[in-house]
């Protein structure tokens, strides 16, 4: 296993690489790192040269100086896989990784292979009355964050919950923009332009990105097909690991060790 450093502009960008053999690359969700596909990377190694990113703004890597759409995410990616001489590499992509490659695919096909997209995001959801609440409480909320002596009480605490989600709360300064951005930008006119063959997994109980979004790209996707796996969430792939990993090597080709 190696260690792979690469500048992007000011952007330092890290990298795992192991194992031998056709290249395929490993791109992580919104939160997670190059190790968050550590195990598949492992089922992999022995049949495949497996690449595995810290997206800007995660893991090792560096932040962005400026905010960052799933454009920006996608520009960048292309130009670490020409700097790695990747072309034709077979993708598998969760979630925010899903949302780069569907992007990628799109917009430069010469350097996708096969893609697998994993629970991937993309898809703007319909705004139920529930995430209309979660607005105007958010609204309301700033302004009583504001007042003086409430930090660390437990109204702030409470607030804090209810005006956003997980990862918008943890965030802070430019990765909390990037993050509005990207959760708002609609992919779906990417999805018909994609030419690679696209293997699509799901959990069955995935609530982060639902059934229903990975329905909607099967129809939009050209050559897809959908796999959902009973039982599994958002981490399908962990969820329902032996199951997954035998999926994953049937549909890249790669002959069980």
């Amino acid at each position: 296993m190696q260690d792979l450093w690469w500048k992007d502009g000011d952007v330092s960008v890290h990298a795992v690489v192991q194992g031998e053999g056709e290249p395929v690359l490993l791109l992580h969700g919104w939160g997670g790192r190059a190790d968050s596909f550590k195990p598949v990377a492992e089922g992999l190694e022995t049949a495949r040269k497996v690449y595995r990113i810290d997206f800007p703004g995660f893991g090792e890597s560096g932040t962005p100086g400026t905010v960052w759409d799933v454009t920006d995410y996608a520009e960048s990616l292309a130009r670490w896989m020409k700097a790695q001489g990747l072309e034709k590499t077979d993708i598998v992509a969760h979630s925010f990784g899903g949302r780069v490659s569907i992007v990628l695919s799109a917009s430069y096909p010469e350097l996708v292979g096969k893609l697998v997209l994993v629970d991937s995001a993309g898809i703007i959801p319909k705004r139920t009355l529930g995430y209309r609440i979660r607005v105007a409480l958010a609204k309301a909320g700033k302004s009583v964050l504001n007042l003086p002596g409430l930090r660390g009480s437990r109204l702030e605490k409470t607030l804090r919950r209810l005006t956003g989600s997980a990862d918008y709360r943890d965030l802070n300064g430019t990765m909390r923009e990037i993050f509005v951005k990207v959760i708002n930008q609609d992919l779906e006119p990417f999805l018909t332009r994609i030419q690679a063959s696209t293997l699509l997994v799901w959990g069955e109980n995935d609530k982060d990105t639902p059934v229903s979004f990975g329905q909607t790209m099967e129809k939009k996707i050209p050559d897809a097909g959908l796999v959902i796996l009973p039982g599994a969430g958002h981490f399908s792939y962990l969820d329902q690991f032996p199951w997954f990993m035998k999926i994953l090597k049937n549909f890249l080709g790669v002959t069980p060790s």
